[in-house]
């Protein structure tokens, strides 16, 4: 891809957007910060909108996402229906029902494998606004106290009428997925401006719709950590992955990652190293990220080819080689 923008390394950051020589003028790039990370636009803009109005409608959508469902922003609603007393019921934006919808689908298909009332276990492992500043590991009883406000069954979501209850003591975190919507959610406001054809990212996951100037879709680099990187196409597609590289802690001689396994109440501890989805949607495609991970390499390969999710799985040995499986559905669309 030489210096063309779309280069992203699975579970971190995309690059800086490099325009080519030969690119038309009508193909432009943005970014900013959001959400402790960076957004990137590339797009071609034949009708020349105004780059200050197509930043305004990126930055507005971001903004609603991190009003509703920041757990980091104190007045924002998830933070608002976290503090909420028990028996409390809370009406939902389309927005935030819309990501709680998806949320509670995964958790009921996976087992509770990704789990929106994680919050709690999240921050007594060391990470999130609310992160634990122990210096002890969690005794077992700790843990199954902590454990007993967690459960996706406790949340009453009436979805015709987008309210959600707050059973007492539930902590909401959607960063396994939050992320993933704002994306699809700027994607939106981006349509609605008459864009077309447009690749936008946050932190690393990326959603392309249409094709580059001159037809060819856009593509991305995924750096599996193999000798040779992987190039994809992203037509009408997003890509998100979830991987141990970069939020870890260590303590009393264990080292963990951010990913905790809602389950048992533990940090995941199997070879994964990261696992990387395909999907048309990128909420989608952050939510099954989340859940191939917290399965592992082998419940999460199974799980993904029985339901024909397209995932790229790297695993790390204890000798620290490299090894990568995928699903017929990754092959079939990262080839074409």
């Amino acid at each position: 891809m030489g210096l063309s923008f779309s280069t992203w390394r699975a579970g971190g950051y995309a690059n800086a957007a490099v325009p080519r020589p030969a690119d038309p003028a009508s193909l432009q790039q943005l970014g900013g910060q959001t959400m402790g990370t960076t957004w990137s636009l590339r797009f071609d803009n034949p009708r020349m909108l105004p780059l200050a109005q197509v930043r305004e409608a990126v930055e507005a959508a971001l903004a609603r996402v991190i009003t509703q469902m920041s757990h980091w922003e104190p007045d924002s609603l998830i933070s608002r229906f976290n503090t909420a007393p028990a028996g409390s019921r809370h009406a939902l934006p389309a927005e935030f029902a819309q990501v709680m919808q998806c949320a509670l689908a995964w958790a009921q298909a996976s087992g509770g494998a990704i789990d929106p009332t994680v919050g709690a276990l999240v921050a007594r492992w060391g990470f999130g606004p609310a992160a634990s500043q122990d210096n002890a590991l969690p005794s077992p009883d700790a843990l199954a106290a902590i454990h007993s406000n967690v459960g996706w069954q406790r949340l009453t979501f009436d979805e015709a009428n987008r309210t959600l209850l707050q059973p007492g003591g539930v902590q909401l975190d959607l960063s396994g997925i939050a992320k993933g919507f704002a994306v699809d959610h700027g994607v939106d406001a981006l349509r609605a401006l008459g864009l077309t054809d447009l690749l936008f990212e946050i932190g690393g996951e990326l959603r392309g719709i249409g094709r580059r100037p001159g037809g060819a879709p856009w593509q991305v680099q995924v750096d599996t950590e193999m000798p040779t990187p992987q190039r994809i196409p992203l037509a009408d597609m997003a890509v998100a992955t979830s991987g141990d590289r970069w939020h870890r802690r260590a303590l009393e001689g264990r080292s963990w990652s951010h990913t905790i396994d809602p389950r048992d109440g533990e940090p995941v501890a199997h070879a994964l190293a990261s696992v990387t989805v395909l999907h048309p949607q990128c909420m989608q495609a952050d939510a099954l990220a989340t859940v191939l991970t917290v399965l592992g390499p082998d419940e999460g390969l199974a799980f993904a080819q029985q339901r024909d999710i397209a995932a790229l799985f790297i695993s790390r040995a204890d000798d620290g080689s490299i090894s990568e499986r995928a699903t017929p559905a990754w092959q079939a669309q990262a080839g074409a």
